[in-house]
């Protein structure tokens, strides 16, 4: 196709259509290596989707509004509703070695209202796992549990779609799954539309040109990234939105740089409050204490013997009542946010932005994760604005971790008498010695006025006394230093963050 130059980035135009606010625009769009390509691309509430401008064949023509051209894969996601599951059945199976089809689409139900599935659509993955070897039970009990929020890679085969429809007419739902099957193998041409192809009478007419799906990204959990894929290098006027799983849209290239901020605003924001519904839903199974604040995609510097610190690996971070968690791919449902591959406790875990100056190369927007007894994680985002959501949500984490835990006691030596050293909430510090663990002082947090440490196990803390304005210094030795030193900056930034009312109040509504 031939590209004018002068059309390679066009305004941003919105319509509604169903109710539904589209955004779209022309862009050129590449695999980062190939010359890009021109293509349109519309943004909705929940998808981005691509088009390209294709010539519509007569036959391809009179389908048009049905189901998709086979051989190729689409990515469709479904919300499951409470009544009526996914709205879908399936016939098929690795013991029929067929591939799982669905075989009905239930009307006004979940499939229904995406208008992407067709009886006759092959299921690939289930959230990105492969079900192509599941026989029929196995694949049920996996679309049964998959989540609320259920991605399905699909493929359509129109040949089968008459045996499942004649198979629909003459019996209940989800029964006879070895007829359909039988008479599916019966006729080998089913799994190419060409091989029951007719010839086409070709018409005098001019072919009909029309906008066709080339890929959507559903942008629950998605996001947006200006950098080469696993890389610090920025592209300059181009990004790619990279969805569940790994799905992206290939690089979208923007000549004009207006145009490009618009997109990246308009997908970031549509990301983010996707996001933070989601974050609802989950808290609905949550008390306070136990809330998640924050949700959302980072990449994690990997440390490379050859080359430090310029391969980076996409992360999900979450911030859940005590514990700051990281995985490999978002969790789905309520249950996958136990299956992080990462946790620490926030309490006992230092969170610092990285200075301009301190970075270690290109990445901007960068902060440091370390756990005591961890080596700390390096970590990136895309804007300032996401680095200040994540550091607003840690204080918040901060003061309700703490105001959860309410007190910490760490095994110390002063004076060479064996004690524990309590951080209390309510009380500040205090020293208890003896087998009675009798208080041998007691401070208020107020009062601390600095401390040292020889980043092994001997700690100073200086404290002022109310009445005298001295001040008081204690010397103690502790086995851990490093998560005692991380405990007491986590009680201190929460009694710092808790003097505003509005902010301690605003953590505490249900």
């Amino acid at each position: 196709m031939k590209i004018n130059a002068s059309k390679m980035a066009t305004p941003i135009e919105e319509k509604v259509d169903q109710n539904i606010k589209i955004r779209s625009g022309m862009v050129t769009v590449s695999d980062g290596k190939s010359k890009p390509e021109l293509m349109r691309v519309n943004l909705s509430m929940e998808l981005v989707t691509l088009q390209r401008l294709e010539v519509l064949t007569p036959s391809s023509a009179a389908a048009n509004g049905g189901p998709p051209a086979e051989s190729k894969e689409r990515m469709v996601q479904i919300t499951r509703q409470k009544v009526g599951g996914l709205g879908l059945s399936i016939k098929g199976g690795a013991e029929h070695k067929l591939p799982i089809l669905i075989s009905r689409i239930y009307k006004d139900q979940a499939a229904d209202a995406t208008g992407q599935l067709f009886v006759g659509d092959a299921i690939i993955k289930v959230n990105g796992e492969y079900i192509t070897a599941c026989p029929h039970d196995d694949a049920v009990n996996i679309l049964r549990n998959a989540g609320d929020i259920v991605v399905l890679t699909v493929k359509h085969y129109r040949a089968a779609t008459p045996f499942l429809q004649k198979q629909l007419s003459k019996e209940t739902p989800d029964s006879d799954n070895d007829a359909t099957c039988a008479e599916l193998k019966a006729d080998e041409g089913w799994k190419s539309s060409t091989n029951n192809s007719r010839p086409i009478s070709l018409c005098s007419t001019e072919p009909e040109k029309k906008w066709m799906d080339i890929v959507s990204v559903p942008l629950m959990m998605a996001y947006v990234t200006r950098y080469i894929f696993g890389t610090d290098k920025l592209r300059p006027n181009a990004f790619e939105v990279r969805g569940l799983n790994g799905v992206s849209t290939g690089v979208i290239h923007c000549d004009d740089l207006a145009i490009l901020s618009q997109w990246l605003k308009y997908i970031t924001d549509n990301i983010v409050g996707l996001t933070h519904l989601q974050m609802k839903l989950y808290n609905r199974n949550f008390a306070v204490g136990e809330r998640i604040e924050y949700m959302g995609w980072v990449n994690e510097g990997v440390i490379s013997t050859n080359l430090s610190w310029q391969s980076y690996k996409p992360r999900f971070l979450v911030l859940k009542g005590t514990e700051v968690m990281l995985f490999d791919s978002p969790p789905v449902n309520v249950a996958g946010l136990s299956k992080a591959n990462v946790a620490y406790k926030v309490y006992q875990t230092m969170f610092r932005v990285v200075k301009e100056s301190e970075t270690v190369d290109s990445r901007q927007h960068c902060f440091l994760l370390q756990s005591s007894g961890h080596e700390p994680r390096y970590l990136s985002v895309e804007t300032r604005q996401e680095l200040l959501r994540i550091e607003n949500s840690w204080n918040t984490a901060i003061v309700t971790s703490v105001i959860k835990l309410g007190r910490k006691t760490f095994a110390v030596s002063h004076h060479g008498k064996g004690g524990g050293l309590t951080l209390d909430w309510q009380n500040g510090f205090s020293l208890a010695e003896g087998a009675d663990a009798t208080i041998v002082w007691q401070y208020k947090f107020s009062q601390l006025r600095g401390s040292s440490d020889d980043g092994k196990s001997k700690l100073k803390l200086h404290f002022q006394d109310h009445e005298t304005r001295a001040i008081e210094t204690k010397e103690l030795e502790c086995q851990v230093l490093q998560s005692l030193l991380f405990c007491m900056h986590a009680f201190l930034t929460a009694k710092v963050a808790s003097v505003d009312p509005a902010f301690l109040s605003s953590i505490q509504q249900t």
